[in-house]
């Protein structure tokens, strides 16, 4: 067992933090790209499109999460076969869920054009978008679970690696093929997948030490009906609990719309900062989940409390300097995203939210991170049923009284909760960790 040190929890949440800088960038780039070609439908159905694959994609997002929290139990029971077995199991999940995907094709481009219709114009292009990126689907869920596998091994570099690797590649052949070649949306569409493919190849470079042995393939194990029985639950509460998760953060554009355009404008602007937030702390969070389940999986309950105490110290300080810059030069950063006036006025009126959110979600994102390391996945569904329940009444009550502060003041309450119906399960997956 490796001692739990601040380097420790650097050398894991560094790369993390540097990974999740080039996410903003890729969307940026491919808006560049097809708003060169000086028509308003290319941009419509790039955007249109990937909020679609992003949402599809998104459903399996369990399979990193729960990885990283399996696997980590493993690596600290010093269970190598299983180690492997799950890193396998996962990629079987996500080649299902990929053929699954391009077998929709047609219905899902269908269902989400109903759902978000738009001109025949922009709906032509964005299937063509679909249809061409959905056959990257294999790839892209197939890096969530290798990326799960890095996490609970520790080995976030290679995690910086894959994204970095599939990020440039789709934004140095998003501007070849569309500004270059003229293949237009297509040509984004064509760079992404390539992009999935080149960060799934990559991810497995990096876990190729699990196939030279013969664990990965080991049908009896794969097929254990026990451990199968086991990472089902696990994977479906953390289904559930991030549905319920996007349902409150899409509620909150949902209500703002009701209030009006510019209290809609300056909301969208608002959440950039928050999601900022969740970049800086991802890395923290992260390491909680690999230190946190490599403790449980050993069963040693000094380490976890260490684990859990140490990387959530470094997840406030971030979260503090986080505050600050906000106060500091969110107004600033509020004029350079909008030129509209009035929307910068209102975003500025809200921008004391903005400074609030950082510590006020703090426990909730830390204890996330604590409780997929140690897959008490239940304790975070029943949590996140609960938070959200207070959450639907606050936004009930606060809304009508207080209009958009009332919806800011109904989100930190969710926040609130979060931490503390996580924080008073703290003391059961504690208990839980004992030593085999």
């Amino acid at each position: 067992m490796k001692e739990i040190t601040n380097r420790r929890v650097l050398t894991i949440a560094g790369p993390i933090v540097l990974s999740n800088a080039t996410v903003p960038l890729l969307g940026l780039v491919d808006t560049y790209a097809v708003g060169q070609l000086g028509e308003a439908e290319p941009i419509g159905a790039v955007a249109l499109g990937a909020i679609i694959l992003s949402g599809v994609y998104w459903i399996f997002g369990f399979l990193r999460m729960g990885t990283t929290g399996l696997v980590a139990q493993a690596t600290g029971r010093g269970d190598v076969p299983e180690r492997d077995a799950h890193l396998s199991r996962a990629l079987m999940i996500a080649l299902a869920g990929g053929l699954g995907l391009i077998a929709l094709q047609w219905p899902i481009a269908q269902l989400a054009l109903t759902i978000a219709p738009a001109s025949a114009d922009v709906e032509e292009l964005t299937r063509a978008y679909l249809f061409t990126r959905i056959w990257g689907a294999p790839f892209a869920i197939a890096v969530y679970a290798l990326t799960g596998w890095l996490i609970a091994q520790e080995r976030t570099g290679g995690v910086l690696v894959v994204q970095m690797g599939m990020n440039l590649t789709n934004i140095v052949l998003s501007l070849w093929f569309v500004l270059g070649l003229d293949m237009g949306v297509t040509g984004v569409a064509v760079a992404t997948v390539i992009g999935e493919v080149l960060g799934a190849a990559l991810g497995l470079w990096f876990c190729r030490e699990v196939f030279r042995a013969p664990h990965w393939r080991d049908r009896a194990r794969l097929q254990n009906a026990a451990v199968l029985r086991d990472m089902l639950s696990v994977n479906s509460d953390i289904m559930i609990r991030s549905v319920l998760l996007q349902l409150c953060f899409i509620s909150v554009t949902f209500s703002a719309s009701g209030l009006s355009d510019v209290t809609l404008a300056a909301n969208q602007i608002l959440l950039q900062f928050f999601y900022l937030t969740a970049y800086a702390l991802d890395g923290f969070a992260f390491a909680a989940e690999a230190i946190v389940g490599t403790a449980f999986g050993a069963g040693d309950r000094a380490r976890l409390r260490r684990g859990a105490r140490l990387t959530s110290l470094w997840g406030l300080g971030s979260v503090v300097v986080v505050a600050v810059i906000f106060a500091v030069f969110g107004s600033a950063m509020i004029g350079e995203m909008t030129t509209a006036v009035p929307v910068q006025e209102e975003a500025r009126n809200y921008l004391g939210w903005m400074v609030l959110a950082p510590i006020v979600g703090l426990p909730a994102f830390m204890l996330d991170g604590i409780f997929i390391g140690a897959t008490r996945t239940k304790d975070m569904r029943n949590m996140m049923i609960l938070s959200s329940a207070l959450y639907a009444v606050s936004l009930v009550v606060l809304l009508p009284l207080f209009g958009n502060h009332g919806l800011w003041a109904a989100l930190m309450v969710f926040f609130i909760s979060r931490g503390i119906t996580l924080g008073l399960r703290y003391p059961a997956l504690e208990a839980a960790a004992v030593r085999t």
